[in-house]
């Protein structure tokens, strides 16, 4: 059932598609990935080297990561020696809208990734925070959507609050009914399911079920819940009543890092499940990142995850104008 899943995903990025820049030409598995995005029509791939990035072009975007980042304590001499990183330099294409996406990771790891999202894209201001999610495909499986599930954050906050897992839910939410055209149903998980247990662990989770409904009233969030009462009928019913997301979820909010992290790798690799991602959230431009274990179709996936979040106008190319002035520094209005 996954694989009809994944079909679906391929087949609505073919319909529309988008300019994902690579800027790993150095990996062989994206060499593959490209061949195929390219063969089959995916996207339209660009491959961004070291040898490829042109000066004056690195001279303009370092004077524009300036700007962007003076406020913040950026200096010039920094940004130009930035934008020497390849990932540094595709993210500000991306910025001005030379690419409409980005996919890298396979030779990076997440913290290098997202040191060049966090200083160059825009974060989006209804989301206030970048975070980070996987689809996840389970063969065989009955749970989710078609085996499809999605689990946040498993890649960037280690400790949230709850009003970081709000946010965290609503932005999981929104992209999961955008990439899989389903109601998403949001499990908050805890070692509690409403009231079992007690502690500041399990208080947490409760706040943010209340935040996240605050911020979003019309999407279907429940919690605090254990894994089985997330997923199960049986024991959702059991336990609780009347939930609208107990014994269906299909969108998994761990309460931290460790949590989501090690539930990924090991449903990835006991369950022979897929993991697409990390997908990062909360930026106006769309990228994902990679596992450095990745294989070809995590990153053909990735790309096409990519391109429907671009045709989705999570930001619109055709609203970006570049000015100069005399001594070559421009912004994106």
């Amino acid at each position: 059932m996954y694989t009809e899943a994944i079909r679906r995903i391929r087949e609505r990025a073919k319909k529309n598609p988008q300019r994902i820049i690579f800027p790993e030409p150095e990996d062989d598995r994206v060499l593959r990935a490209v061949d195929y995005i390219r063969t089959e029509g995916l996207a339209e791939p660009f491959l961004l080297s070291q040898e490829s990035m042109d000066p004056s072009q690195q001279d303009q975007f370092a004077f524009l990561l300036y700007e962007f980042r003076k406020a913040k304590g950026m200096t010039y001499e920094k940004a130009r020696g930035l934008m020497d990183n390849v990932l540094f330099y595709a993210a500000m294409m991306l910025r001005c809208g030379f690419v409409d996406g980005m996919v890298a990771g396979a030779a990076h790891s997440t913290a290098a990734v997202m040191r060049a999202v966090v200083n160059c894209l825009e974060i989006n201001d209804r989301v206030g925070l970048v975070t980070s999610c996987f689809l996840m495909g389970i063969p065989n499986s009955t749970f989710g959507e078609e085996g499809v599930l999605l689990y946040a954050d498993c890649g960037v906050l280690p400790n949230p609050t709850s009003e970081q897992l709000a946010r965290i839910a609503v932005s999981s939410a929104q992209f999961f009914q955008d990439i899989t055209d389903k109601t998403a149903r949001v499990a908050m998980l805890s070692f509690s399911t409403k009231g079992s247990a007690n502690g500041d662990l399990v208080e947490k989770v409760k706040r943010s079920v209340e935040l996240a409904k605050d911020l979003k009233k019309d999407f279907f969030i429940d919690g605090e819940l254990q894994a089985d009462s997330a997923l199960v009928p049986e024991i959702a019913a059991r336990k609780l009543k009347d939930s609208d997301v107990a014994g269906k979820a299909n969108v998994l909010i761990f309460p931290n890092l460790d949590a989501g992290n090690i539930s990924y790798k090991l449903t990835e690799r006991l369950a022979n499940a897929r993991a697409i991602g990390p997908v990062i959230l909360g930026t106006l431009q769309p990228c994902s990142d990679l596992s450095r274990g990745c294989c070809v179709d995590d990153i053909i996936d990735a790309a096409a995850v990519t391109a429907i979040r671009a045709q989705k106008k999570y930001f619109n190319r055709e609203n970006v104008f570049i000015n100069f002035d005399k001594h070559y520094a421009y912004t994106c209005v």
